[in-house]
Formats: structure tokens, C-alpha cells, sequence
């Protein structure tokens, strides 16, 4: 420095540019170790894998890991775009990973008519016995088939199960044939599914029509001529 200053350098300007200088070492170092450690936290703790389908509730992060690295993780989302994540990030968020789901989960809420309540409860033991009988539904899960709530347009009854298969497509066609065998017993029953409608009373007009409707017919003849026979001339 001493030498430096004898050349004519400023040294008050080299200690100052050295700050800044080690200011931003510092924070990129710190990203870099953040990032680092975050990517230790991962094969420690293992909350996921290549492979996984992981997503989080914290930060708009959902597809399948391709890739961990020691400072990015590479994503790939379900619109096929590469999706970059600094490992430091997982240290703050919380990770979901359905791919080790034991089971995925039905649960609908379906409704019928107010003028089929009568056949709510056989409707509702016939879908539990088919639930109960189905192969891809798992017996040892939680089962709920009850009638569940009164609604504006129905009444309506609760469908809780888990099918065997993690698999999404699979599980969808699971879904699917539940649903259609759902549909089958309804129509059996002699019921239909409700859909939005709306009653208006008018009980003045309603009053009005039927008193129309029971009058003597004091019109005119059947060629449609006054039943006078007057020809209005």
C-alpha cells in the first residue's frame, strides 16, 4: 500500500473498491454455501428423488425432479418447461411428494332429487356395497357412503374411498367406472341426479288460471262464428 501510494495511487480508493469488492464475494459466497448445505439437506434428508413428482404449497413449484444438483434443482413441469430451483430454496418451503402417496383418494359429493328421497337410503346401501365389492377400490382404507346434506335443488350424499393405484391415469379409470356404476344404481332406484332449478310461487295467478280453466266455454261455435249467430253486421 505503501508503494502504492509512493506511485500516486489512491489509497483510500483501492481500500474502498476492496470493500465492495469483498462485500459482494461475501454475499455471492453466502448464496453459494446456502445453496450447497441445501443440496446436502436433500440427500440427507431425502424428501425427494429424481424422478418424484413433488410440489409446494409455498411457492408455485410442481412437476417431476430430473435433476438434484449441488446448487440447482432441475424441474420439469407438467407443461414440459425445465424449471431451474436454487437449492437453497427447499430449506424454506415445505415439499409435497405424492409420488410416495399409498393411495389416491375419491371423494364427490353427488345429489339427487327432493322428489327421490325416498330412495336415498337404498341408494346409498347399494353404492356402499359396490364400493365395498370393488376390486381396485382398497378395503382398508376409510369407506363413507352417507347422505350427507340437504341442498337449494337436492339432497345429497357424501362418496369417500381410496383406490389401490397411485397411477394417475389408472386411477382415473378407476374413478370413472365407480362413477358410471354409480350412475346405473341411481337409474335402477328410479331416481335421477338433481340439477339447478328454481320454484316461483304465484299463488294469485296459480288462482287465476284454475278458476279459467273450470269456466263454461262462452265463446264461439265451432266455425268460429259467435254462438249468437250474429255476423257483427
Amino acid at each position: 500500500l505503501v508503494g502504492m501510494q509512493t506511485l500516486g495511487f489512491s489509497i483510500s480508493g483501492v481500500v474502498a473498491a476492496g470493500g465492495v469488492s469483498g462485500i459482494a464475494i461475501g454475499f455471492a459466497a453466502k448464496d453459494l454455501l446456502a445453496n450447497f448445505f441445501g443440496a446436502l439437506m436433500i440427500y440427507w434428508d431425502k424428501p425427494f428423488k429424481e424422478g418424484d413428482w413433488i410440489r409446494s404449497p409455498d411457492k408455485e413449484i410442481e412437476g417431476t425432479v430430473e435433476e438434484i444438483g449441488w446448487r440447482l434443482t432441475r424441474i420439469r413441469t407438467f407443461d414440459k418447461r425445465p424449471l431451474y430451483v436454487p437449492n437453497s430454496v427447499f430449506n424454506n418451503i415445505a415439499v409435497e411428494n405424492p409420488s410416495r402417496m399409498q393411495n389416491r383418494r375419491i371423494k364427490e359429493t353427488l345429489g339427487i332429487r327432493y322428489d327421490d328421497a325416498a330412495q336415498m337410503a337404498a341408494i346409498c346401501d347399494a353404492v356402499r356395497a359396490m364400493i365395498q365389492n370393488h376390486p381396485d377400490i382398497d378395503q382398508d382404507t376409510t369407506q363413507i357412503v352417507h347422505f350427507n346434506a340437504f341442498n337449494a335443488s337436492s339432497i345429497d350424499f357424501l362418496l369417500y374411498c381410496f383406490t389401490r393405484t397411485t397411477k394417475w391415469v389408472e386411477y382415473h379409470k378407476v374413478k370413472q367406472d365407480v362413477l358410471l356404476k354409480i350412475l346405473d344404481i341411481v337409474s335402477a332406484h328410479g331416481a335421477q341426479f338433481a340439477y339447478p332449478t328454481q320454484t316461483l310461487q304465484l299463488p294469485g295467478v296459480e288462482a287465476e288460471l284454475a278458476h279459467a280453466a273450470q269456466a263454461p266455454d262462452s265463446g264461439a261455435a265451432g266455425d268460429g262464428r259467435p254462438a249468437n249467430g250474429s255476423n257483427g253486421g
